[in-house]
Parts: C-alpha cells; structure tokens; sequence
C-alpha cells in the first residue's frame, strides 16, 4: 500500500477538501465532454431543457446512434455531481435505441447548459451544515402524471438529505401506468421510503446510534391519506402490492409530511421547469457555483 495523500481527483470527480467543507465537481470532464461532442465553443443556455418539452420515439429524421448513445453515456457519468441535470439525462436517455434529430436537438440544448456552468459543483459541509451535531435523513418525493408521451407512464423523483447536503437523487420512469394522480405520487412515495429505510439502518451502524425516523416530504395529499389510512384499501387494490411497503414504513419508520408544490424539492426531477423555477431549485438542492482557481 502507499499513501498517495488527500484524495484530489478520482474517477473524474474533482474533489477540494477544506477545514471545513467538501466540494465535488466534474468541471475537466464537463470540458472534455463538450469537445467530443464538437460543442467546446457553443452558445449558453440557461436551463437543461426547454419548458414542458415533449418528446416522442416517432420523429422525422434518424441521426447517428452510435454518436448518440456515446454523449447521452458520458452525460449519465455527470450526473454523479450534478443533480441539476438529472431528469435531463434521464428523459434523453429513454431513446438510445431510437434515436431521431428531435432527441439530438435535447441534447445539444443539455450541452449548452453544460456549458454555461460546468463550475456547478456540490459543497458537503462538515456535520451535514445541520448545526445540531446530529446528523439526520429527510426526504422529498414527487412525482409527473403520466409525463410520458409514449407510454403514458409518470416520473418519478427521489431527493434525499442527510443533514443539509443532498447524498441521492433519482428520476426515473414508473413501471406501470398510473390511473391517478394520487397512484403516481403513491408509488414514487413508496420508493423513496425503501432508500430511506436502507439508509437509516446504514446511518445507524456508522455511528452506533439508531437515527430518528426520517421524514418524507409529499405534496399529494391524497397519497398521503392512502399511506396512513387502511380503510382506502378498497380504492387502491390494483395498485401492486410491493407498493404498499410505504404503509408499513409509516408506522414507525419514517414520517410522511406534506409540503407544499412550492417547496417541493424534487420537482426538479420530474419535469422540465421555466428558467426561475430552475435556478431556485437548483441553490436549494445544493448546487454552487465554484470558480476556476478555487478548483484547480
């Protein structure tokens, strides 16, 4: 073995450690990836993606797969530091087999955002920035109704926080198709709850002491109300019985909360949102701006 010193770069993540704070970018891979792409001196753009895009599998002209499937893969790698661009990735990422100039077009628009702040990084005070001394897991989960214009599936989004500092984040398409609002934001509830589980059992044998039921934030009221109440069984019997994990985890485990839209945090990961909306989420979840030399 040899002591090769305070980690500083590893697996294209740029880490800065300090007296106080640990800062996690991928600036020199952002760089290199516009210049595979032939997009090092493009145009900025100031979100990810257009407002309330739509895209579908059926277009006008198909464009190179193969060049496709290689930017949208190296895309995926950023996401490691950069949960500001997560739903982005994950909805280009849905037409890597059919790939058409409309799917293209997203992701030259996700390049330009890239370029415009490839200095975003994530800051993991020291103590989680709780300031209590205690670190502890709160969670938000949102999800879209039936945002997929194929299979007409709703998205699903994760957040999770330990302390002050987000530590996962998720957007991913929901297996099956959700008849209601209240199913959608029921069964992206329930996934958010088995992190949450897995992650307090986790926090507890670090630390040896059994961390506080974590709390889940929701902005579906009646989502909630099924979670709680088991006497709404009769209206939620076709809903697969893995999801209903959730009502289990409330008794004890974790505590579900409502939140209102405004405050809901992961309504980044579930859709395209205007520019204002965008830029705000983006500082509450943890993003910063961390200039050139502070990084090198």
């Amino acid at each position: 073995m040899s002591d090769l010193g305070v980690l500083s770069y590893y697996l294209d993540i740029e880490v800065k450690q300090g007296s106080g704070e640990v800062t996690l970018g991928q600036r020199a891979y952002a760089r290199k990836l516009l210049e595979r792409a032939g997009m090092a001196n493009c145009k900025l753009a100031a979100t990810p993606m257009e407002e309330r895009i739509k895209l579908s599998k059926q277009s006008t002209a198909e464009v190179d797969a193969m060049h496709y499937r290689s930017i949208v893969g190296e895309l995926r790698w950023l996401t490691h530091t950069r949960p500001d661009i997560v739903f982005a990735v994950g909805y280009v990422s849905r037409f890597m087999e059919d790939s058409w100039e409309d799917h293209w077009t997203a992701v030259k628009r996700l390049l330009r955002y890239i370029q415009g702040s490839a200095d975003q990084a994530l800051v993991f005070p020291k103590g989680g920035g709780s300031g209590e001394g205690e670190l502890e897991l709160a969670a938000f989960s949102d999800a879209d109704m039936a945002g997929d214009v194929d299979g007409r599936r709703s998205t699903s989004s994760v957040l999770v926080f330990l302390g002050a500092t987000p530590v996962t984040w998720q957007s991913l398409k929901q297996k099956t198709v959700a008849l209601s609002t209240c199913e959608a934001g029921y069964v992206a509830a329930a996934t958010v709850a088995c992190q949450l589980v897995w992650m307090r059992r986790l926090l507890g044998e670090l630390t040896g002491i059994e961390p506080r039921p974590p709390v889940l934030k929701v902005d579906n009221q009646p989502a909630i109300a099924l979670a709680k109440n088991p006497v709404l069984y009769d209206r939620s019997k076709h809903i697969d019985v893995k999801f209903h994990f959730l009502r289990d985890c409330v008794e004890g485990q974790i505590v579900i909360e409502f939140v209102e839209t405004g405050q809901q945090l992961a309504d980044i990961f579930t859709k395209s949102v205007g520019r204002l909306r965008f830029l705000e989420l983006r500082s509450k979840i943890g993003m910063v701006e961390v200039k050139t030399g502070q990084q090198d």
